[in-house]
């Protein structure tokens, strides 16, 4: 191997390692969040709460500093604060996980909600990576979402702002944009995109994702594109609809393609 290119990836490995995080770290201390949150069959000893969730705090920690300058950023206030807000996190995701079991007739109980439906599991990464990335800690929330994405094929961007409670059901193929305003009591299905009408590094700092309003479904494979684009509440959203216009509220939505079914043999 020629020691040119040696050199080249000791500079850039080193470079990019000194500004992010492990993503095993990252994934490993999410994965200890969320088993403690929702600990499925596996409860710890009543003693053993308080302990688990300081090694959770002191591991968010050492990830901060592994690539963070704390001369510059504050990460004991950070962590703090995060910590301060996990009670609420837990108590929205409990409201999500009752809605996706209030509405899915297959499921059986909040239980099952959480602790199998992918759809759960990816709304319960985007409110941890949220609260981050509104405390302004820079590619770890990026990071978790990402695993989500992997483990369920939804990406949610951290970024974008969802009112509680939120239902996915099934979820493959969900895609929302960073700067997507969704409000409360909305149900989307899979193969739903709120994205952007056109992609330019410029448009960063600009809304280019829809705003959804409070009892809204939108129902599986619709696409939903632009940062003027608003739903408005209590609006229905049927499947496969493409849209780049707003929509009133009290709206119902449909495509109206027909199809064709015939008796084979027949003309």
């Amino acid at each position: 191997m020629p020691s040119s290119l040696i050199d080249l990836l000791k500079k850039t490995h080193h470079a990019e390692w000194e500004a992010t995080p492990s993503w095993h770290d990252a994934t490993a201390w999410l994965d200890d969040l969320i088993h403690f949150l929702f600990p499925s069959n596996n409860l710890p000893k009543k003693t053993s709460y308080e302990g688990i969730l300081k090694k959770n705090q002191i591991d968010l920690e050492n990830i901060l500093l592994s690539y963070l300058d704390p001369k510059k950023v504050a990460i004991e206030q950070k962590v703090a604060s995060f910590y301060d807000e996990l009670e609420g996190i837990y108590k929205n995701l409990r409201l999500d996980a009752s809605k996706i079991y209030e509405y899915d007739p297959a499921a059986t109980s909040v239980n099952e909600v959480i602790v199998s439906y992918p759809g759960f599991y990816a709304i319960a990464v985007y409110r941890i990576a949220n609260y981050l990335s509104v405390l302004q800690i820079p590619v770890l929330p990026r990071i978790l979402t990402e695993y989500a994405h992997g483990k369920t094929g939804v990406d949610i961007h951290p970024e974008a702002t969802i009112g509680v409670p939120f239902m996915i059901d099934h979820g493959t193929g969900i895609v929302i944009g960073a700067t997507s305003v969704i409000g409360k009591n909305v149900s989307i299905y899979q193969g739903v995109t709120l994205g952007a009408l056109q992609v330019a590094k410029e448009l960063y700092n600009t809304k280019r994702h829809p705003t959804v309003g409070d009892n809204v479904i939108i129902y599986a494979r619709t696409t939903i594109l632009g940062g003027d684009t608003v739903i408005g509440e209590n609006s229905v959203i049927g499947g496969s609809v493409f849209l780049t216009k707003s929509v009133a509220p009290n709206s119902q939505v449909f495509n109206t393609h027909q199809l064709r079914i015939t008796t084979r043999g027949e003309g």
